[in-house]
């Protein structure tokens, strides 16, 4: 983002400012109607941690896909000009073929998550991140979802590795905190963390990006 500065001779001059724009669904969006303008989950505990320069801007949206993101990428994401690009999303992919038959393959997962990454390549030099969404089973009807589950996780390794981006394992580290402790202390449902969960994600995230 760029913004308007004056020197000690009053003339303005542009700069860029840090930008770091958090996309994704509910994971990330953490009710940001009610709670402007971070929602009250971990990137508004990033954002109020004073440890990340720049600005934060919290793009996620509940319930999204990846497809939801392809949509709305120019408007919600490029418009801000980003230099850092933090996405979580999947969940939702695997979710909506249990609650709604209406399944997300892993094929058309990476085709929608290549197009996104690509985009913000040829039109931002910003830092891209990819954080994988987050599924702890808590009975054995969610742990089914992992066949669904897993090969999308497997895509973002896949493309974080192609694209030479950063990865950040958000499930295999809560579930393994999970395994430490009663799963309940960190996630509400298998998929939506409490707050310890968030604060555990927001200092994960915070090391492996600064």
């Amino acid at each position: 983002m760029w913004v308007s500065e004056c020197t000690s001779a009053g003339v303005k001059i542009l700069t860029m400012q840090e930008t770091t724009v958090f996309v994704g669904a509910s994971f990330t969006d953490c009710e940001r109607d009610l709670f402007p303008p971070y929602g009250n989950g971990f990137v508004q505990i990033i954002a109020e941690s004073g440890r990340l320069p720049g600005g934060v801007i919290n793009a996620g949206i509940s319930g999204n896909r990846v497809i939801d993101l392809v949509n709305r990428w120019d408007t919600d994401v490029l418009a801000h000009s980003p230099t850092r690009v933090s996405i979580t999303i999947g969940l939702n992919d695997t979710w909506r073929r249990y609650d709604s038959n209406d399944p997300t393959s892993a094929e058309d997962f990476e085709v929608r998550y290549r197009n996104i990454i690509a985009r913000t390549i040829s039109q931002t030099s910003a830092e891209i991140i990819l954080c994988e969404p987050v599924l702890i089973p808590l009975n054995p009807k969610m742990e089914t979802w992992r066949e669904d589950f897993d090969p999308k996780i497997q895509v973002i390794h896949r493309l974080a590795a192609e694209y030479g981006v950063k990865l950040i394992t958000f499930n295999s580290f809560l579930n393994a905190k999970a395994s430490e402790r009663s799963a309940l202390e960190l996630t509400l449902d298998g998929i939506h963390p409490t707050r310890l969960g968030h604060e555990l994600v927001a200092e994960y995230w915070l090391q492996a990006v600064l």
